[in-house]
């Protein structure tokens, strides 16, 4: 594949407990954003519910099976529209409640994926730790890797991510003030270190007393911002990119003399102790 592709970030206020609401707004959105000439559309973490609940009970009238009522309302818009979407909702399954970003397409559904790494913040301190693997969705768009907030301050994540494939790394996300360093710092460095595009959508909004920033961000193999959204304002966010530039992993800068490849250069032999479980946390310095 070797072709642009339009992305667009949604960077929206969801009301909270008002899924019928959100949901609404979502397909809306995604019928402009699509009339645009959008292809790949992104909305935030736990679009469909809100974020900042007191308990797992008062999360549960909004949380739902994959596939279900939303999630197949999207799949039907997608197919008439041919576009690609991935929305954050709060996923029910055999008792057991996650963190979700569901990925659907013009085909259906294509995949979801479950937070790893949970905060003690808001939802999170009740839900369920994600439990599927890593994994790459080859489409029409490109070799598609997913994250959800949290899972962008481990490196290991995108890595993997990037070992396994990706092109296009998208991280739905709810910052809340105080970690705006995430889309100037971590996001690009994540970006380069694995030479593959990061596309970043957070909320904005004040919901029981936190405000999410916003600034969302796409940015490139290089970590170079693309678009970026307004601070604390909804907004939507749009790049092309080209999904085959992440493919290339080996750097010519002077052939023969000055060459780097951030794959094969690695010394994965000496790094056993990034996923060894420690029995003993005192030998963490």
């Amino acid at each position: 594949m070797d072709e642009v592709i339009k992305i667009a970030g949604i960077q929206m206020s969801p009301d909270i407990l008002n899924k019928d609401r959100n949901l609404e707004r979502c397909l809306e959105l995604i019928k402009t954003t699509a009339k645009e000439g959008a292809q790949f559309i992104v909305f935030p973490e736990a679009t469909l519910s809100g974020y900042v609940f007191n308990s797992l009970e008062e999360a549960l009238p909004v949380a739902e099976t994959i596939p279900g009522p939303a999630t197949e309302s999207i799949m039907k818009l997608c197919r008439q529209l041919n576009v690609y979407v991935i929305i954050g909702l709060i996923e029910g399954d055999r008792g057991k409640y996650y963190n979700t970003a569901a990925f659907v397409g013009p085909l259906g559904l294509i995949g979801k994926y479950r937070k790893l790494h949970l905060p003690f913040l808001g939802i999170d301190r009740f839900l369920n730790h994600g439990d599927l693997p890593l994994e790459i969705h080859d489409t029409d768009m490109g070799k598609i890797g997913i994250g959800i907030c949290y899972d962008l301050r481990f490196p290991e994540h995108s890595r993997v991510l990037s070992l396994l494939g990706a092109d296009i790394v998208v991280i739905i996300t709810n910052w809340p003030e105080g970690v705006e360093f995430t889309p100037e710092h971590t996001l690009p460095t994540r970006a380069y270190e694995n030479n593959v595009f990061h596309v970043a959508v957070n909320r904005v909004g004040e919901e029981r007393g936190a405000k999410f920033f916003g600034r969302s961000k796409i940015v490139d193999c290089a970590g170079s911002t693309m678009a970026e959204g307004k601070p604390y304002e909804e907004d939507i966010l749009c790049a092309e990119i080209n999904p085959a530039l992440a493919r290339k992993k080996h750097r010519v800068v002077i052939p023969g003399k000055f060459e780097a490849d951030i794959m094969k250069d690695r010394r994965p032999e000496f790094y056993g102790m990034l996923t060894d479980p420690l029995k003993d946390n005192s030998r963490i310095r």
